[in-house]
């Protein structure tokens, strides 16, 4: 009796095996849906993002020697600064996620020990790497 039902699994497995064809049809409703999300989000000039902060200082001529010297230490990562008074804030890289930067924090933090995760406005284009 095992060896019959042996023989039968053994002889139908292939066949039922090989027939699973999967078919998704898309509603309507959710198609529309679906393109007005891509629309409301191709209008977003920025999204939500992470930088590594390395300096916030009062001494603009500090930022920007501290930039040059990040530039020539790590030329691959985009750095820059901004004001926000009192304050200039010099930032490197934009990561999409918090444990992406992270990751770059773990390798910067040798030269710059006080450097730490911001979240920060950033444009799309700047997330591709």
């Amino acid at each position: 009796m095992k060896v019959v039902q042996l023989f039968l699994f053994f002889l139908l497995v292939p066949i039922f095996g090989f027939a699973q064809n999967i078919a998704i049809t898309e509603t309507p409703p959710i198609g529309s849906m679906m393109k007005r999300f891509a629309e409301i989000n191709a209008e977003k000039e920025e999204v939500p993002g992470w930088r590594i902060q390395l300096l916030a200082t009062t001494d603009r001529q500090k930022v920007e020697s501290e930039m040059q010297k990040f530039k020539m230490l790590y030329p691959d990562i985009k750095v820059d600064w901004s004001h926000s008074k009192p304050y200039y804030k010099l930032r490197a890289g934009a990561f999409g996620s918090r444990l992406e930067t992270y990751h770059m924090l773990y390798v910067i933090k040798n030269d710059y020990p006080g450097a730490y995760p911001a979240a920060d406005k950033l444009k799309p284009e700047e997330l591709l790497h």
